[in-house]
């Protein structure tokens, strides 16, 4: 009957050994994805799409140019025009 009890704390270790190791795995996931994420909502708040704008090869016309975005310049020749 002792070798019986001896298996089913033998499971619980385990189990818990198992969960410990799957929590610090997504702690670890949960720390990567937050400091890496962090910058989104700034880029996205600046984008030329979300200024009313569209990138394009070819000068904007006078006032129409949105100088604060940071999508637009895959080339130095890259502008982003407000499109209303």
């Amino acid at each position: 009957m002792n070798s019986k009890n001896k298996k089913g704390v033998e499971m619980s270790l385990n189990v818990i050994i198992i969960a410990a190791i799957g929590l610090l795995i997504l702690l670890i996931l949960a720390f990567l994805v937050v400091r890496s994420g962090g910058n989104v909502s700034e880029t996205t708040t600046k984008s030329c799409v979300t200024q009313a704008g569209v990138c394009g090869n070819t000068p904007c016309e006078q006032g129409k140019q949105i100088t604060s975005t940071s999508d637009c310049k895959t080339s130095p020749n890259t502008y982003c025009c407000k499109i209303v």
